[in-house]
């Protein structure tokens, strides 16, 4: 009987042992604890904070369980005091509801702090200006536009460490989620919406992203390598594009645009206006009802949802009737305005 006993217990710090030792393993893929941004080390804190919070809850109540389990177990030589009309203790009431909420108010007041704090299109504060890059999600693989300096890549991203990046999200397939773990949290791309997410990357480094949204049976190749580099590196590259690198035509999007997946391409134009384009393209089935007038910044519709701040016109002109130049594509500002999110 003591040996059977013996074997559970052994068993038992065997698991422990195994998980403890698996958990080990896995400590060099969690990057969103090792973040390399500012709004990434925010998002870091937060979790630790929470965490910690949450622990001064479940170790006590998961120590107390261990200690009534052993105290109180069956056994003939058992001393426990032993009190079964006992019902009510105005001491430990106070103890085990007083403590849990206080503990909830903490978190509620942390976790509204930095909601407003890390707010998606709230710009970064930096002596330097922002880049805009134009995010599309596709089946299955993520456009990048670069309005300004006038390129595309698919699959990879490439900006200035210590420049706050303006990310404009949307998408030209199923719902899904922009997500670079090491610089910030996830926001949803949605057809026929614009939404707005800054980044900055404090350190060169190549970062891993992806999407995070289940979007079909290719989804898991939704991967994006995401290469901070200095300033002038990143320049050479962007000439090197424009030097080497084919125009991505109105033709050449629409067949990028079709299911399946892809290798890292670049392209040293693309049709102006295209992102707008791809975002107006949805606007009839999203603006309920709005049809003839201009789509005002963060109107809500019937539903409480925001729209898209997009300065365009939304009318019930197809997206295929909207003449998009097929060739290289000039330097231009996207008419994008910034929209609040959800990370």
């Amino acid at each position: 009987m003591k040996k059977s006993s013996w074997l559970r217990r052994l068993g038992t710090f065997a698991s422990l042992a195994l998980m403890a030792a698996l958990m080990a393993g896995c400590t060099d893929k969690m990057i969103v604890l090792d973040p390399k941004g500012p709004i990434g080390e925010q998002q870091r804190d937060l979790i630790y904070i929470s965490t910690l919070l949450c622990l001064v809850i479940i170790v006590p109540v998961l120590i107390i369980t261990g200690v009534i389990i052993w105290r109180y177990r069956a056994r003939p030589d058992n001393k426990a005091k032993y009190e079964p009309e006992w019902e009510h203790s105005t001491k430990l009431e106070t103890i085990w509801w007083g403590i849990p909420i206080i503990i909830i108010i903490i978190l509620a007041i942390v976790t509204v702090r930095y909601t407003f704090a890390l707010e998606p299109s709230k710009a970064l504060d930096s002596d330097k200006e922002p880049i805009t890059i134009q995010v599309t999600s596709l089946d299955w693989k993520w456009l990048f536009t670069y309005p300004e300096q006038g390129i595309a890549t698919v699959n990879y991203v490439q900006f200035p460490e210590d420049t706050p990046i303006r990310f404009q999200l949307t998408s030209d397939a199923p719902m899904n989620s922009f997500w670079i773990p090491q610089l910030g949290g996830q926001l949803y791309t949605m057809s026929g919406m614009a939404m707005t997410l800054h980044l900055q990357a404090d350190e060169p480094g190549e970062y891993f992203g992806s999407g995070a949204n289940f979007s079909g049976k290719d989804f898991a190749q939704m991967r994006f390598t995401a290469n901070a580099t200095s300033d002038e590196e990143f320049e050479e590259w962007v000439e090197e594009i424009k030097r080497k690198a084919p125009i991505l035509t109105l033709d050449g999007y629409k067949e990028l645009a079709e299911p399946g997946v892809s290798q890292v391409q670049t392209f040293s134009a693309f049709p102006e206006g295209l992102f707008e384009q791809i975002v107006t393209k949805y606007a009839a089935s999203h603006n309920h009802g709005l049809t003839t007038r201009e789509v005002e910044p963060r109107e809500q519709t019937k539903h409480g949802e925001d729209h898209n701040d997009i300065d365009v016109k939304a009318d019930d002109t197809k997206s295929e009737d909207l003449e998009v130049p097929a060739e290289g594509s000039h330097d231009h500002h996207s008419e994008t305005d910034e929209h609040a999110g959800h990370r």
